[in-house]
Parts: C-alpha cells; sequence; structure tokens
C-alpha cells in the first residue's frame, strides 16, 4: 500500500537541492546595527515528517536508513515497519491530535514510534529517560498523553516500577481501558521487549500485529487530512517556574530545520551518520533523525546511551562519515582514542553543539578524529531547534568562540532591557524570527506571551555580534546552568529541595567543572537548630529529581548574600564557591 502523493512527489527536487554558495558577506550585520537576516535559500518545503520519509523511500529504498547494535533496516523494511506500527495505534483507538508520550533510551522502537505517530498525526511527547516520578507525572498530565510507550528499564531506573507506582490500577484493569486517579487522561501503556501481554500493558510487538484492512482504509485517510502546520511534537524544557514547558512544534519547524541544518554539513545519501546523542533531545531526534532522513543518509546508533568506546568502535566498524556530540562526549572520545587508537579515516564531519567547544579539544577533534568538516550549532528546543550554525570552512577559534552565523530563512537580533537593538559589539539578549519558532508551550498562554512578542523568540540568552554575523553567547538572563549539555533551571531545583523539612532557604546555581561545563551547586540555609548533612539531601533527591540536576556541591549557611532589597546575590554565592573549590574557569 506504497503511496508517494502529489504533495511528496512537489517537493522531491527540494529535499536534494543543496546551496553550499551563500556568501558570507551577506550574513554581516548592516550599519552597525545587530540584526541579522539569513539567505532565502535553500527554499522551505511545505511537507510533512511523513512525506519527508516517502520522498528517501522512493530514491533510497535499499540503501541502509537504521543501524542498531541488534538491528539494521534498509529504507524500505523502515519505512514498512512503520506503517504497521502506525497500523496498530489506530487499531488500538488513538487518533490525529491525541498525545503519545515516549519514555525510553535510543532503541529502535523509538526511531519507529517517532514516525508511526507522526503518520496518523498522534502528537509525540518526548520525555528525558532520567526523569523520576514526580515529573513524569507532570509532563503526562500537562499534556494529557492517551498513551505512554516505554522500556522496561534504563540504567538504575526502573520504568514499569514506576509506572504502577504512579498507576497502581493497571494491575486490575484491561488493556486500554486504564483509569487512573493520578493520570486521568492515560488509557494505554505500552512496554518494550515483552514478549506477551500481561495485566493493563500492551507489548509493543503485539501492538505492531493489530492492523488490518480497516485500519489501513483510515491510514489513507488521514494522509489526506495532515497539513505540515500541525503540532506533532512536544518536548519538554525545563523553566524557572519550577515546571517544565511543553514546546510544540509542527512538522514544518522540524521538517525545515532538519534540512537545514545538515545542508551546513553537507550530508548526502552516500553519508552514514553516527548518532550517541539522546532521540528524546532535538539533537537526536531533529538534528540527527529527522537530518539523515531528508537527506537519504544512514543512521548508525552505537548503544542506548552515550558510550566513548562503545561508539568509537562502532564509527571505526561502520566506516560512519559523521559524527554528532556535546564537548564533552568528544573529550571523552579523545581520551579513549588515546588509549586505544582506531581508524578514523572514514569521519569528515558532525555537529558539537550544547556549551562551546575548548579551542584545543576542537583541534584535536579536527587531526585525530579527521573531523575537519566539524560545525557548532546553537538554537533551543523552542526554535526547533537551530538558528546559528558555524561553515564547515570556518577558522577554529570561530568555531570554539562563537556559534556561528544565523541560519537561512531566519532573523535575528539583540537588545537591551529596553527591547531597543543594540550597535554591533554590545551584549544584550538574543531574539530570533522565521519559521522554525515553536507554536507555544501546550496548555501555557501566559508563559508563551512572555516568551514570543511579536513573532520575536526571546531566547534569555546575553550575545554579541561582531562585524561578520558571528554569535557569540555570553552570558544568560536566567541563570541557566549548562552541565554536559543538559540545560538545567536552578528554580525548579530549588523548589524542589525547599520542601526538604530541615530547609529554610535554598539557591542553587552553576560552577566551572573541566569536565561537565558546569556543575550544579546548592547553597543552603537550615531550619534554626537543626543539622543537616549532604548526603540526606542528596538522597532526598534520588528517585525524585533527574540525576543530572542532583547538587554535586552542597554549601550549608547561616544566612545567603542578599541586595538591600532581599535579593539573594547568586554572583557573590559562585564566586565565593569556586574560592573555595580552587576551581578555574575554563578559558576558549
Amino acid at each position: 500500500m506504497k503511496r508517494l502523493n502529489k504533495s511528496a512527489l512537489s517537493h522531491k527536487k527540494e529535499f536534494n537541492v543543496q546551496y553550499d554558495t551563500v556568501s558570507h558577506n551577506n550574513l554581516a550585520p548592516k550599519d552597525n546595527i545587530s540584526y541579522v537576516r539569513g539567505p532565502a535559500e535553500p527554499p522551505l518545503v511545505h511537507s510533512t515528517v511523513p512525506q519527508l520519509l516517502q520522498n528517501s523511500v522512493s530514491q533510497y529504498g535499499l540503501k541502509d536508513a537504521l543501524i542498531f547494535p541488534n538491528h539494521r533496516l534498509n529504507y524500505c523494511d523502515f519505512d514498512r515497519a512503520v506503517d504497521e506500527l502506525a497500523l496498530g495505534f489506530l487499531a488500538i483507538g488513538l487518533d490525529k491530535g491525541d498525545r503519545l508520550g515516549i519514555w525510553s533510551p535510543n532503541r529502535l522502537e523509538w526511531v519507529l514510534t517517532q514516525f508511526a505517530t507522526a503518520r496518523i498525526g498522534v502528537v509525540l511527547v518526548n520525555i528525558n529517560p532520567a526523569y523520576q516520578l514526580l515529573e513524569l507525572e507532570y509532563s503526562l498530565n500537562q499534556v494529557g498523553c492517551k498513551a505512554l510507550v516505554l522500556a522496561k528499564s534504563f540504567k538504575s531506573s526502573e520504568y514499569l516500577q514506576m509506572i504502577r507506582k504512579l498507576a497502581p490500577e493497571l494491575e486490575n484493569c484491561c488493556r486500554g481501558e486504564l483509569n487512573a486517579a493520578k493520570l486521568p487522561d492515560l488509557r494505554h501503556v505500552i512496554v518494550m521487549d515483552e514478549a506477551e501481554n500481561f495485566n493493563g500493558f500492551w507489548s509493543f510487538d503485539y501492538i505492531v500485529s493489530l492492523g488490518g484492512p480497516a485500519e489501513k482504509l483510515r491510514l489513507l485517510e488521514i494522509e489526506g487530512e495532515l497539513s505540515p502546520d500541525d503540532e506533532i511534537n512536544i518536548q519538554f524544557t525545563s523553566g524557572t517556574t519550577g515546571q517544565p514547558k511543553g514546546a510544540t512544534l509542527s512538522h514544518y519547524n522540524i521538517v525545515n530545520n532538519a534540512h537545514l541544518v545538515t545542508d551546513k554539513i553537507k550530508l548526502t545519501d552516500s553519508d552514514r551518520l553516527a548518532i550517541p546523542v539522546p532521540l528524546y533531545h532535538c539533537f537526536g531526534m531533529v538534528m540527527a533523525v529527522l537530518g539523515a532522513v531528508s537527506k537519504g543518509a544512514t543512521m548508525v546508533f552505537p548503544g542506548e546511551a552515550f558510550d566513548a568506546k562503545q561508539t568509537l568502535d562502532v564509527v571505526a566498524r561502520e566506516k560512519c562519515t559523521a559524527l554528532y556530540g556535546v564537548p564533552t562526549m568528544f573529550v571523552a572520545m579523545l581520551q579513549e582514542l588515546e588509549a586505544t587508537p582506531r581508524d578514523m579515516t572514514s569521519l569528515r564531519t558532525g555537529i558539537m553543539a550544547g556549551t562551546l567547544c575548548p579551542v584545543e579539544v576542537m583541534k584535536k577533534v579536527n587531526t585525530q578524529m579527521n573531523m575537519r568538516e566539524v560545525t557548532i550549532c546553537y538554537g533551543m528546543t523552542e526554535t526547533a531547534p537551530v538558528s546559528f550554525q558555524s561553515f564547515v570552512d570556518d577558522p577554529v577559534d570561530k568555531r570554539c568562540e562563537t556559534v556561528g552565523r544565523i541560519h537561512p530563512h531566519l532573523e535575528a537580533k539583540i537588545v537591551d532591557e529596553h527591547d531597543e537593538i543594540v550597535s554591533v559589539g554590545t551584549a544584550g539578549e538574543l531574539c530570533t524570527r522565521g519559521y522554525s519558532i515553536m507554536k507555544g508551550y501546550w496548555n501555557d498562554i501566559k508563559r508563551t506571551n512572555d516568551t514570543i512578542k511579536d513573532g520575536w523568540m526571546h531566547t534569555g540568552d546575553l550575545a554579541v555580534f561582531d562585524q561578520d554575523g558571528y554569535c557569540t553567547i555570553t552570558g544568560r538572563l536566567k541563570d541557566m546552568i549548562i552541565r554536559g549539555g543538559e540545560n538545567i533551571y536552578p528554580r525548579e531545583i530549588e523548589d524542589f529541595l525547599f520542601s526538604h523539612p530541615k530547609v529554610r532557604e535554598v539557591q542553587v546555581f552553576g560552577v566551572p567543572d573541566e569536565r561537565m561545563g558546569e556543575e550544579v551547586c546548592a547553597w543552603v540555609v537550615p531550619i534554626s537548630g537543626v543539622h543537616i548533612k549532604q548526603e540526606e539531601l542528596t538522597q532526598f533527591c534520588k528517585g525524585e529529581i533527574a540525576h543530572f540536576k542532583i547538587p554535586r556541591y552542597f554549601k550549608f549557611v547561616q544566612e545567603l548574600p542578599m541586595t538591600i532589597t532581599g535579593k539573594p546575590q547568586k554572583f557573590i554565592m559562585r564566586d565565593r564557591m569556586i574560592e573555595a573549590l580552587n576551581t578555574k574557569i575554563p578559558h576558549g
């Protein structure tokens, strides 16, 4: 029942046109004003995620599409597996507009679910594999997930045990008829790895077998109902108010961003892209998976989560030509490569994102890993995600000290506290506008309006443009901590720690760390007359908030440094903590 509809055919050529002749001078600010506009080529495509896949299947059907440790699918196999899963989802009652959460590390089922939900217009809700009970409960309820696909476990997280704790009703209900007090919208729980169904759970393999003639007819009907402007993905990004926000993205947002990001690294159908970054994040789901599909490239997943040895082994064995990662991943791979050399000559390009890369690390990646065309990206979940990216031929210092230049079809400006555009070389808040801006935060008009004003996305990042249009991120308006590529907002952790009965006041901030970029630090004022130990608060956090949010350092004080108006002075705390830890801020 393969179908390549007219809409997909009309975009077939557009998806495979790359424009490598953009004049760098055209990306520079004009008249010394911190405003830049990206080129108008290549043209944006008005297409859906299913149409993106159909296009590559029609051209590269017998080529490798997905390589996992225990699975290898060509594009035709991939497409067939997506349709089977989509039919199964329809058979259990999922329909266009419903929300389905996925809670899993990098697995084949994750990618199949990503495309199967898009195939029937179900909104995929990405749930961080590190989330614990409180975060899972909030995420599922905030967007009203009707279904949840999950792995049995990952690392120390026992997902099945956690969902049973949140929804004990699963033990005594029929499949598809869950009615849980704590998760009122959830009806279906679909478990990977289960050979048979049990209690209120569906097994993933069984879902794949459920589709019949009625579902095939419905699939054809839905195909005509899908629009590129439909919301198709919700990704949670932490908020300073203490609760994650569901950034809602459309087909149009993510299909085009994926296409343009991979244009910059000159990815083609002859490339093999290694993907050790997590799928739940835009880096994995959009920049990697959709980016590779847009070019007919092969996606190679070394494992469920990043492991330096495993990644390098797979890169060498599969002769990967491209590799994605955050700088801390590349540092770990360089150390592993030094200990055990491997043949990296197949590598050519890749992307580093998440935080700036030290110059010496970039030089080693260029030479020891043969990635001379690696680029740097900057963006945020709310912008689908990339807004700035370096060129493959940019000098090393520009790829380390800046985040590159503006992407096609986007505008960016830097403004002061009065929302006035500043002059080139002056720091201010970075704002972006264009096709990639999210549709909004799910079910949160206020925070959407606070973030998007007159079409401009206010990033909360402090930045500077130079005369050539290179953007340097200089700080964060909202004290965001970036630990190993994970964005962490102190307010969320502060609110949780404040719930401990012995805590009177708490402030959370980041301190520099050579390996992770930043580590989380908490200054705590105990209740008068009460003694707290660090181990007590660490244990309090475990199983309740994601491991990367748990402070590495605690300092117990009698009072916090405050302004005359009673506002905590985090910069003083940070400086004192740095001095106490004898930590130096990494340069480069």
